[in-house]
């Protein structure tokens, strides 16, 4: 394609073009931008050179050099103090000049002009392009002088997107690593203790998240307790992800020393408080299941999602309403403990608002009375079973959202018969 340098329109597709290129990082792309202007038969350029700011000494060294001009020496520096021309870039990104260093003097370069490119940069008072391009010819005609104008500013924004795509690329890796992390945190979906049946499965919305269960074994008066916790940090991404890490390790230390529950509470409350000052918020369930005969479930509420408890015999629903506020609303909060019995065949929903709060192509939310109808149709199957028909069928209701939110679910059953005390961990298929 012919490119008129007269014409700015096709001067900024020319130039586009020429940095629209995979480059690795920005010296590539300068070298290949003044190598491809000085080519160019059109601009009649017969050099170009590459000056790169170096803060720590006050200088602009030579990185790159192209054309018929005699060679300047191979890493040659200039001091900013000795180019006034520089500091005067800063403001009129553009300048033509007369030459003063008697080097490039000797070199051939007596008029030449420059443009500022990349990032401005403040030393000694004054402000100094990141880098700087030098071209001479026989003849600088300010048709030329406008195109400097359009290089600077596509070079700086092809630099800037280099500079974004390298930061991108680290974040990618870096939550990559996170979501592998976070992954390996979670326990296996399907666990079994005495004779409940229990099955969790999260589904994050990226690739971390702030939502979380766990089950927790501990041991004290001569008996094994097993504790199930779920809980969602109120902000999202990587911030909801180290909130949830860290409230789940503060948990598995807590048990560990056979706190009570409301106690637990308080004190995890005063760390998300101490630790997290922007993104304070987290809804927290904890429940405790016990030997005891009639199997009473001990439970704390911290502002979570209500956990239905349903009862094939009477076909009734209960729902484990807040024991307590958020954790990290305030610096001192009281959470109180409650109390649910588990008859043979109850099931007992555990969730995120990821699941009732799902919407669908038209705004519509899942809703509290499609889970307890869902819970109601399969109540008669394992944990796994309903956790899974529940979570297939808000996949379904959400397909066509543009909305979508962490989605954690924990179902504990019941089992009818005979009561095993025998605990198990088994691996189940994962989603």
């Amino acid at each position: 394609m012919h490119y008129n340098y007269t014409n700015q329109r096709d001067t900024l597709k020319f130039l586009e073009n020429l940095t629209s290129r995979n480059f690795k990082s920005e010296l590539p792309l300068l070298k290949s931008l003044v190598k491809d202007i000085v080519g160019h038969k059109e601009f009649d350029i017969i050099g170009g050179r590459i000056w790169e700011l170096v803060p720590s000494e006050n200088k602009y060294t030579l990185r790159f050099q192209f054309g018929k001009t005699e060679r300047i020496p191979k890493g040659y520096s200039i001091p900013i103090e000795d180019q006034p021309a520089m500091a005067k870039l800063a403001k009129q990104r553009t300048l033509l000049a007369s030459e003063t260093d008697e080097l490039l003097k000797q070199k051939g370069i007596s008029a030449y002009s420059m443009v500022g490119v990349g990032n401005l940069v403040r030393l000694k008072g004054s402000k100094f392009y990141q880098y700087v391009l030098g071209f001479n010819a026989m003849e600088i005609l300010q048709s030329f002088y406008d195109t400097l104008n359009i290089i600077s500013g596509i070079a700086t924004i092809a630099i800037r997107n280099l500079v974004k795509q390298a930061e991108e690329k680290k974040i990618r890796r870096d939550l990559l690593r996170a979501s592998e992390i976070q992954r390996n945190l979670f326990p296996e979906h399907s666990i079994k203790f005495l004779d409940y049946d229990i099955y969790g499965l999260c589904i994050p919305d990226s690739e971390v998240g702030g939502d979380y269960f766990d089950y927790l074994k501990s041991e004290y008066e001569g008996e094994e307790h097993l504790s199930i916790v779920i809980g969602d940090a109120s902000s999202k991404g990587l911030p909801a992800a180290v909130q949830a890490l860290f409230v789940s390790g503060a948990i598995r230390m807590g048990t560990g020393f056979a706190t009570k529950i409301s106690h637990l509470f308080s004190r995890l409350n005063g760390l998300v408080w101490e630790t997290f000052p922007y993104e304070r918020f987290v809804t927290l369930f904890f429940c405790e299941l016990t030997h005891a005969s009639n199997r009473l479930v001990l439970y704390a509420n911290a502002g979570h999602c209500s956990p239905v408890h349903y009862k094939p015999d009477r076909d009734t629903i209960k729902y484990l309403e807040p024991t307590g506020p958020m954790l990290g609303l305030a610096e001192h909060q009281t959470f109180g403990v409650e109390n649910v019995r588990m008859h043979q065949g109850d099931v007992l929903v555990l969730y995120t608002d990821g699941i009732t709060e799902s919407q669908d192509a038209n705004g519509n939310l899942y809703g509290e009375e499609r889970l307890n109808e869902l819970i109601r149709q399969n109540s008669a199957g394992t944990s796994e079973s309903i956790a899974l028909a529940i979570i297939e069928d808000v996949q379904k209701f959400t397909s066509e959202s543009m909305y979508n939110d962490d989605k954690t679910l924990v179902v504990i059953k019941r089992e009818a018969g005979e009561q095993s005390n025998m605990t198990e961990i088994s691996k189940a298929s994962i989603i």
